[in-house]
């Protein structure tokens, strides 16, 4: 399982390294230390708090970010595989996308909840690109 330091964490929500900081002192977000002594956040739990996060707007303190040419970066906190469809869901800071893709695709790139991932949109369509 991915693990994302301080930092990727707080790009992924959209916020402050410090906040991230912060609500891991006050254990609002799981972490650990690696040999280094640099905190990490499992792929997992960064996942579901950034659903949490998102359900509470203005929680994070920084506005919302967004990316030129409709680059939605965050983390994928759930993938439903059928026989030849799958449905991946990214949390992208408090926006959440939903994909529709092939199994085959989804495979290919790994994805799986907790994994970093780029949503790009068009028109109707949303694209993944793994990280």
């Amino acid at each position: 399982m991915r693990s994302y330091t301080s930092q990727q964490a707080a790009r992924l929500l959209g916020v402050s390294a410090d906040t991230v900081r912060r609500w891991a002192d006050a254990g609002r977000l799981p972490t650990r230390r690696d040999e280094a002594g640099r905190r990490l956040v499992d792929g997992r739990d960064l996942a579901a708090f950034a659903v949490e996060l998102a359900a509470r707007p203005g929680e994070g303190g920084d506005p919302p970010y967004t990316s030129a040419r409709n680059a939605f970066p965050g983390i994928v906190t759930a993938v439903r595989l059928g026989d030849v469809a799958a449905q991946v869901e990214i949390q992208a800071g408090p926006h959440r996308l939903v994909s529709l893709l092939t199994r085959e695709a989804v495979e290919e790139l790994g994805l799986e909840v907790g994994v970093e991932a780029v949503a790009r949109v068009k028109s109707t369509n949303v694209h993944v690109d793994r990280v």
